[in-house]
């Protein structure tokens, strides 16, 4: 299976505000995505995360070209800054172990 963290920070009241409007759209697609096995969002110290775990990588990368998805990425230097991690896993981790996984691996984007 495949494992994706993201983290990202708003940009002021003025990205809050977009993201609020953009990200629930992006996440319920998410959660009806060919291949989605768990999605989960979960905010820490003002950075707003994503856990999701899918059959493939594959799936996962469908998903990224998905419209409402796409939609939140064209906005996204915008509206804030963040981080993603992606790894394969032998089973579903944690919110404590992905989010260990995403602070010592990280990248932005």
């Amino acid at each position: 299976m495949y494992v994706s963290v993201t983290g990202l920070k708003a940009k002021g009241i003025a990205g809050l505000a977009r993201f609020a409007v953009l990200a629930p759209a992006a996440f319920k697609e998410a959660q009806n995505a060919n291949g989605i096995l768990f999605c989960e969002t979960k905010t820490r110290a003002g950075w707003h995360h994503t856990l999701t775990v899918w059959e493939t990588k594959a799936d996962m990368m469908a998903y990224r070209k998905s419209p409402k998805h796409l939609k939140s990425m064209r906005a996204f230097s915008q509206i804030a800054t963040g981080k993603v991690y992606g790894y394969e896993a032998e089973e579903k981790p944690g919110w404590m172990a992905a989010l260990k996984a995403y602070d010592a691996h990280a990248r932005d984007v």
